[in-house]
């Protein structure tokens, strides 16, 4: 078999204002990854998916219907679509705030959790990173206040610069040493835009939720669910505060401080524990996985 025989691609429209591009494959245990930002776009049956507005879903850089509930009732409809009865659940900084939220609403589909950079909303994170806090460690990077209404203005190229000032400053600080070519992707004003639209807005809204700290207040529905959580000491975008009030909340999950790296899944001590994570899952849990699918 051909790895394009072996690749599903589907284009699904999920809302009457949302078209999603997910990607899978066909055959193994099945897992779904929940890309960062929001806005960011083998054993394991992989599943990608654009959320809202990301990547190649459409409409670009829309708001429209972009809320945390729309989007796990866009993983569900995946879910449903693809005829996976459970799935492990993989989502790094936003995706990990997806990952928790979807676990916490449909705990009986998720047979496992891999996150990394735990990012639960809260006012004080997004402070942190967009008001005063981060700005001491990277006083060198583009600093970002008060965009809203530059982002959601109709001033195409005042949002256009915005954007990419916007993406630059995370993407300098996601790593613990900078990295020059990680900087060029912000240059891309169509990702730029997706990213920074998109992310300000959850931020700004405070991801929807019904009230501040929903996801820490609700762990003890997911406690039972098998998970690894991997966190850089040095995470100045999602600072380590969060992950140790999770780790108090639910010690059965496997929780691992790296004490050499920042935000990025490709720093080298959270790239191996993940990896780690996603062999343990495949042993424990491939074998059941195979026999339902066969």
């Amino acid at each position: 078999m051909t790895k394009e025989e072996d690749r599903q691609t589907d284009r699904q429209d999920i809302a009457t204002t949302t078209d999603l591009l997910a990607l899978s494959r066909s055959r193994g245990l099945p897992v779904v990854f929940l890309h960062g930002g929001p806005g960011g776009g083998v054993v394991y049956r992989i599943i990608l998916f654009d959320q809202r507005g990301a990547g190649k879903s459409t409409p670009t850089a829309s708001l429209e219907d972009n809320t945390t509930l729309a989007l796990v009732a866009d993983i569900e409809a995946l879910r449903t679509r693809l005829d996976v009865d459970r799935w492990v659940v993989f989502g790094g900084s936003w995706g990990s705030t997806l990952a928790l939220t979807y676990a916490i609403r449909h705990a009986d589909r998720v047979a496992a959790l891999v996150l990394r950079a735990i990012f639960a909303l809260r006012k004080s994170e997004s402070d942190w990173f967009y008001q005063s806090g981060a700005s001491h460690v990277f006083p060198d990077a583009c600093f970002i206040r008060a965009y809203h209404l530059r982002l959601t203005g109709d001033d195409a190229e005042v949002r256009r610069r915005c954007g990419v000032e916007w993406s630059t400053w995370e993407l300098a600080t996601s790593q613990l040493y900078t990295d020059p070519e990680l900087l060029k992707r912000a240059q891309n004003d169509t990702w730029a835009d997706q990213f920074a639209r998109i992310e300000y807005n959850y931020f700004v809204n405070e991801g929807f939720f019904e009230k501040e700290g929903w996801i820490l207040d609700n762990v003890e529905k997911i406690r039972h669910i098998p998970a690894v959580i991997v966190q850089g000491r040095y995470d100045v975008v999602c600072p380590a505060t969060t992950v140790w009030e999770l780790h108090r909340k639910w010690p059965e999950a496997e929780f691992h401080l790296i004490a050499d790296a920042g935000h990025s899944a490709k720093e080298e001590g959270i790239r191996k524990r993940l990896v780690l994570a996603a062999d343990r899952f495949a042993r424990e849990l491939g074998g059941a996985a195979a026999a339902g699918h066969e």
